[in-house]
């Protein structure tokens, strides 16, 4: 029996993880006070008695709250920004290698990868990592996401009777090339600079595919769609939660929301001998989130990876 404490569980990610626990029996939530949730003394308390503490704060926050563990035993599982790219941390994507899975396995600090950076690095980690594209490739990534990526304050703008008619329609935002991801997109998937993103928010809750075109004349030799395919299949062979489909799987459009409320995500290869479009689609709140959360529990806690997830076909 694991003692668990969230930290911020009242937020959009806290949320979803809280009621992941609602049925199991092999964890003791630790709650607390909701007088003192911003006491940092209680926090601490709570915090340095648990076996696992989930982090779902602002970055400044999470910092804040690793400062506070004195316990060297206490796990940490933060599912903000401030640590993903940082040495010492576990990087939450245990598909992506080995190696990920080990240090997650042993860590005790471990970074729940961003939403959009899920996506990302899905696709680019073994594009670099098979020598496919070099580390210097221009990559450029668009994509699209529902409006619960926004936090709590951008779901209630969205929910709103009397909202702004603008947001009927997908927004397009990140203007600058600023997007706080880049940094952890370009860190993890091996790239020497940062790509051009373009992110879009759109009017549907959760869901999300993310996006990247390659010209095979600009990858390491003239790969076919089948040579791409065949790299992708072979890197997360034996996965239950990466799902790379077969070549044709799509014949029409590709929807950004079929992934709602589950825990996977699949990849799809599409295009010619010329031009190559890789998507890979999952739910922002499940493997973009919460379920990533959950996963990097269950691997750090030595049990099936897939417990409390829902895993479709």
């Amino acid at each position: 029996m694991k003692k668990i404490f969230i930290d911020g569980k009242d937020g959009t990610t806290g949320l979803k993880i809280y009621k992941r626990f609602e049925n199991r029996d092999d964890i003791e939530l630790m709650l607390i006070d909701p007088e003192k949730r911003k006491d940092a003394k209680e926090r601490a308390r709570l915090i340095n008695e648990s076996d696992i503490t989930f982090l779902c704060l602002p970055d400044a926050a999470s910092v804040e709250a690793v400062s506070l563990v004195e316990n060297d035993r206490v796990k940490i599982i933060d599912t903000s920004t401030a640590h993903r790219t940082l040495d010492g941390w576990a990087y939450g994507f245990p598909e992506l290698s080995s190696e990920h899975r080990r240090r997650i396995k042993e860590s005790n600090r471990i970074a729940v990868p961003g939403c959009y950076a899920s996506g990302f690095n899905s696709i680019v980690y073994p594009l670099v990592k098979s020598g496919f594209i070099s580390p210097d490739y221009d990559i450029i990534c668009y994509a699209l996401s529902g409006y619960t990526g926004a936090g709590k304050k951008g779901i209630a703008q969205y929910e709103d009777k009397d909202r702004d008619k603008e947001l009927d329609s997908p927004r397009l935002y990140a203007l600058a090339q600023e997007h706080k991801h880049l940094k952890e997109m370009k860190t993890v998937s091996g790239l020497s600079k940062a790509p051009i993103f373009s992110p879009i928010i759109c009017d549907y809750p959760q869901g999300m595919v993310v996006s990247v075109p390659l010209y095979t004349d600009k990858m390491t030799k003239k790969y076919t769609p089948a040579d791409i395919c065949e790299m992708f299949k072979e890197h997360y062979n034996g996965s239950d939660i990466v799902k790379v489909r077969d070549l044709g799987y799509t014949t029409g459009m590709i929807g950004t929301n079929n992934f709602a409320d589950r825990d996977d995500m699949e990849i799809e290869i599409n295009g010619n001998d010329d031009r190559i479009l890789i998507t890979s689609r999952f739910d922002n709140l499940g493997k973009g989130a919460s379920g990533a959360a959950i996963q990097c529990l269950n691997i750090a806690m030595g049990i099936d990876e897939k417990t409390g997830l829902n895993i479709g076909d």
